[in-house]
């Protein structure tokens, strides 16, 4: 098999294959766990004693402990407890715990720079407390904490590539069978390098053209 041949009849076609799985990682994991961020940032501001202790737990195993090890205990560990789980929900379970983790950082940074006058004079209008948060208070945190969200959606992109230690074998994990079948290791990982780097660009402009639609003039200056 020729140069030729091996990139556009092997190589490519494995990649695109590893590109559908990649993406069908990618965009639930990022949504879930942008949602989760803001319930566990909004729960560590206004949950309270208990609630903001617990939620301020969870942030901080999700983000102290190594991702491979959250895959790891999830697809290996959790059959011992008699739940079993595919390598596909695995890795979307655990990419979207430890992403809402740490979206959970950004979001809380972003509601304490929201001023606690804006809470009490919706309360006073009548408004309870979760209801001034989700209209009132969570809009405003979102729109200043969304460039860290949108830095921990590209980080998703890259720490998506350890779906293969739980046999997901999206993009990183087919490169490495045809790496090992054609011991062509430098090609194959620089055109994979090459398919991850398109993604962050194009999510990159995506997450730009965001925070341009949602951005209010005015809002976050002195």
């Amino acid at each position: 098999m020729n140069e030729w041949d091996f990139f556009l009849h092997r190589l490519v076609p494995a990649l695109n294959q590893g590109l559908v799985i990649t993406i069908s990682l990618i965009v639930p994991s990022a949504l879930l766990g942008l949602l989760g961020g803001v319930v566990v940032g909004s729960l560590r501001v206004y949950g309270g004693p208990l609630w903001g202790r617990l939620a301020s737990a969870y942030a901080a195993v999700f983000r102290g402990t190594p991702l491979v090890i959250q895959l790891f205990m999830l697809y290996f560990g959790l059959p011992n407890l008699g739940i079993t789980l595919s390598p596909y929900a695995a890795a979307v379970i655990g990419f979207t715990l430890c992403s809402a983790a740490y979206h959970s950082e950004y979001v809380r940074g972003g509601l304490r720079a929201v001023r606690r006058g804006q809470l009490l004079a919706a309360q006073a209008l009548g408004f309870s407390t979760w209801k001034s948060l989700v209209w009132i208070v969570i809009p405003q945190a979102v729109r200043k904490a969304l460039p860290g969200c949108g830095n921990e959606i590209i980080y998703l992109i890259k720490y998506s590539s350890l779906a293969y230690v739980v046999t997901c074998f999206e993009l990183t994990g087919q490169a490495k069978i045809v790496a090992s079948e054609s011991f062509r290791f430098s090609e194959v990982f620089l055109v994979a390098g090459m398919y991850y780097l398109a993604m962050v660009t194009v999510a990159s402009k995506a997450l730009q053209w965001i925070e341009r639609r949602l951005a209010i003039p005015g809002f976050g200056t002195l």
